[in-house]
């Protein structure tokens, strides 16, 4: 049996310091290491995945940005990207800032590296984020910059925004009634109060790229961990889903089963004991 493994990051293979454990880096490395398909599926870019898992070994793509690509850890190299069609992005931007959300526009490169455009003025959580990656290889920061204007942008690959949930919420109702775009939004699992939302071409979600990985690799099962609203897609296509105790309350009522919280390397806990299983029923 061919088993995928697939774990979102923030609120679930990640601890409540937004770190891989040393203990969830050492269960994976050695799983993985032994021949176990792991990797994760996030929100996130391979500019804080590669940090992230930069103590965890695994050899399968990475499912990154809301399954808009995949990335190549071993190759450095982006794999299957989906980028927006041009003529939606007016109406994308043009809904954000009626809304009074200044939204962050990401270029999607070849070679890796990641074109970030914001204008306009940031409140304190985009100031956050804006400073928190600010230094960090495979993505550039372009402020309040003429270019960042232009719209639509060639080869943009997302357009993301953050601010007051109802505020998001707005946003995305709006935005869904388009056809051409695939909305992701979800409160922020520290502050309830904040709002995400991610908008993509159509069709990007964690589940269709669930489903070309597994393709890719030649799974013929599917073990998927999560915790928050974005995860669900992917629940839903996987043969076992899994939700850690800390999970959304909507994730725990999809998942097949709930496993310890992300607090208690409990990911990588479950990942050993069912390979352990298995290799045990096969003998």
């Amino acid at each position: 049996m061919k088993h995928l493994f697939i774990s979102d990051m923030d609120g679930t293979l990640l601890g409540s310091d937004s770190l891989v454990s040393q203990e969830s880096a050492e269960i994976i490395t050695e799983l993985s290491k032994k021949g176990a398909m792991i990797t994760v599926a996030t929100a996130r870019t391979p500019a804080t995945v590669e940090p992230l898992l930069s103590q965890t070994y695994t050899t399968i793509p990475a499912i990154v940005m809301t399954g808009a690509a995949m990335w190549d850890r071993v190759a450095h190299r982006y794999i299957h990207p989906v980028l927006h069609d041009p003529a939606a992005l007016p109406g994308v931007m043009s809904c954000f800032h009626s809304h009074g959300v200044n939204p962050f526009v990401y270029i999607f490169s070849p070679d890796g590296e990641l074109t970030v455009y914001h204008n306009g003025n940031m409140t304190g959580h985009e100031q956050k984020f804006y400073e928190e990656r600010r230094h960090l290889t495979l993505k550039h920061f372009v402020l309040d910059d003429p270019r960042g204007l232009e719209c639509p942008i060639g080869d943009t690959i997302l357009v993301f925004g953050m601010g007051d949930f109802d505020v998001i919420e707005a946003i995305a109702d709006e935005l869904a009634k388009d056809s051409r775009l695939s909305i992701s939004a979800y409160r922020d699992i520290f502050n309830h109060k904040l709002g995400t939302i991610e908008v993509f071409r159509a069709g990007v979600s964690k589940a269709a790229a669930v489903k070309r990985l597994a393709e890719h690799v030649g799974a013929d099962r599917i073990t998927v961990y999560g915790d928050n609203l974005n995860d669900l897609s992917m629940l839903a296509v996987a043969d076992d889903s899994v939700a850690v105790a800390n999970a959304a309350p909507e994730v725990l009522t999809a998942a097949s089963r709930t496993i310890g919280p992300n607090t208690q390397s409990s990911v990588a806990r479950d990942m050993k004991a069912t390979v352990e299983k298995e290799l045990e029923a096969h003998k």
